[in-house]
């Protein structure tokens, strides 16, 4: 049974790698502008959920409901079309694209969807802001700093308006008072814009942030509104 409000929600997930059993029976819920954290050890599976709850890895059973639709159900075109529209990320050493300057880097996901450039970096501007980064515009990645670098990424993640970001060890390659700013000007931002955010942390004061915390352990999780 699939939670009430639950805007994605994955069941009994299984996903092997040769021998090695990356998820063995995961079961996940997020609600509409809700943040969870998944918390587990290095090599738990946290990872390998985030990749399947995207739509990135598929999973070898179980199923993955998003928004009503069965994620198994669509073509690879229609599943990377969902992460371009209603899908952001935020990886661990941001991504960005070191040819562009970060206004281009953050206008991209509207780009690649077709929206006009003046449109798109306008849009790209206002999160800019929001995320204290504006006057980093003309800037390319390498020419900031890995904090200033995070928080042109998570704008990135925002500027479609997506319905879900996924965050994988978003903080792990800053330091302690760059990962607070960050987490707190993602999940602020996050929330205001209704947009639920999935975060794999190991860090405690990372999952302070999220309205609710699963744990990994052994390629199983057990959400609180899947026990019985």
């Amino acid at each position: 049974m699939i939670p009430a409000g639950s805007l994605l929600c994955a069941r009994d997930l299984r996903k092997s790698y040769g021998p090695t059993h990356a998820l063995d029976g995961a079961s996940f819920s997020v609600h509409p502008g809700e943040v969870v954290a998944v918390m587990g050890p290095s090599g738990s599976g946290k990872s390998t959920l985030l990749h399947c709850l995207a739509g990135i890895v598929t999973p070898d059973s179980g199923s993955i409901t998003y928004d009503g639709r069965e994620l198994s159900a669509l073509s690879d075109a229609e599943r990377s079309a969902l992460r371009r529209s209603d899908f952001g990320f935020v990886f661990q050493f941001g991504q960005l694209v070191p040819e562009l300057t970060c206004l281009e880097n953050v206008a991209l996901p509207l780009r690649l969807d077709g929206t006009r450039r003046k449109d798109a970096e306008r849009t790209a501007r206002q999160w800019m802001e929001h995320l204290e980064v504006d006057d980093l515009a003309s800037q390319r990645p390498g020419e900031v700093s890995g904090g200033q670098g995070q928080r042109v990424a998570v704008a990135r993640a925002l500027v479609a308006s997506p319905k879900v970001v996924f965050a994988d060890e978003p903080t792990g390659a800053l330091d302690s008072l760059n990962g607070e700013r960050v987490m707190r000007l993602l999940t602020e931002s996050a929330r205001t814009a209704n947009t639920a955010v999935v975060i794999v942390t190991h860090e405690a004061r990372v999952a302070a942030y999220s309205d609710r915390d699963i744990v990994v352990r052994d390629g199983r999780c057990r959400d609180a509104e899947h026990a019985v």
